[in-house]
């Protein structure tokens, strides 16, 4: 008679170890969930998504609705094309022109800032020059400095050269941007592979046409996201357009929406009643072109997560 060992009788097959070996895993990944962490995600959406919610529902009221109903939820009466309307006819269109002339400023200034960034940060990346440390240590000291603190003298250098209101004045300033150097600086030096660069030499290209045709393919994620932190602050800009413009005509939306606010607080000239819900009604168009920026341009940033992350 033959009989079998209880070692025998009780382990597993070979090929069926690995997979109780998972299956006894996937309880413990599922149970790594963090609740205070949740709670603070969920906290800091609410934190940005909130002053949106806002701005949305008080696009929908009268000045009456404003200060008498509830702040996030909608009057009993809805009036949001009619504020719409009412944004784009007020002074004979002039926010119209508001708008047209950010779109321009921010545009004209992103691919402008984003291109010159490129190609400095290129420049520092894959070039040696004498000096080249003390010019880049200057422009990270220039990071530090706000631009509130450059206004004044921004604004007596353009008097000088007869540029103060004009578009020029909005647009040139915002060519230069530090942060942008800095960051294509260090995103070309790992995008921009030196044999690549080798290899486009030798067979005969100049530096301009590698930079055009090659260097600006690979620095695509990190181009656009300059472009997009210059679209964003151009576009939000105040200040510097308070001082340097004197033309309603050439004002950008945040310089008219300031003039009509304050119209509608101090009872100035063409003010009335129904200026507050034209203000907030004009503050949620402003938004929107930003988002649709955003959302046109975000698939460069998704191709660019990974670059470089995978060695072959």
């Amino acid at each position: 008679m033959t009989t079998t060992t209880p070692a025998a009788t009780i382990a597993p097959p070979a090929d069926r170890a690995p997979t109780a070996h998972r299956e006894r895993r996937k309880p413990s990944a599922r149970r790594r969930r963090s609740t205070p962490l949740t709670i603070a995600m969920l906290a800091a959406l609410a934190y940005f998504l909130l002053p949106l919610f806002w701005l949305l529902v008080a696009s929908t009221k009268n000045t009456q609705d404003l200060f008498n109903t509830f702040g996030l939820w909608v009057s009993h009466a809805p009036q949001l094309l009619t504020n719409i309307r009412a944004t784009f006819t007020q002074d004979d269109g002039v926010f119209v022109h508001w708008l047209l002339n950010t779109i321009v400023y921010a545009a004209v200034s992103a691919v402008g800032a984003a291109m010159l960034a490129a190609a400095a940060g290129y420049g520092f990346a894959k070039f040696r020059f004498r000096g080249d440390r003390a010019a880049f240590n200057l422009v990270l000291g220039a990071i530090m400095v706000p631009a509130t603190a450059l206004a004044i003298p921004t604004y007596l250098l353009f008097a000088k050269a007869g540029l103060v209101n004009t578009p020029w004045a909005i647009i040139l300033p915002s060519l230069v941007n530090p942060f942008g150097l800095y960051l294509m600086r260090v995103y070309a030096a790992d995008a921009v592979s030196d044999s690549l660069l080798e290899a486009a030499r030798i067979d005969g290209a100049g530096e301009a046409r590698i930079f055009f045709r090659i260097v600006l393919r690979l620095l695509a994620p990190g181009l656009v996201t300059v472009l997009l932190f210059t679209l964003v602050a151009t576009w939000n800009n105040y200040f510097l357009p308070l001082i340097m413009l004197n033309d309603p005509r050439l004002y950008p939306i945040t310089v008219g929406l300031a003039s009509w606010a304050a119209q509608a607080q101090n009872g100035g000239a063409g003010a009335s009643s129904d200026m507050l819900p034209l203000v907030v009604t004009g503050s949620l168009i402003s938004i929107v072109p930003l988002v649709i920026a955003f959302l046109l341009l975000q698939r460069y940033w998704q191709s660019g997560l990974a670059t470089g992350s995978v060695k072959q």
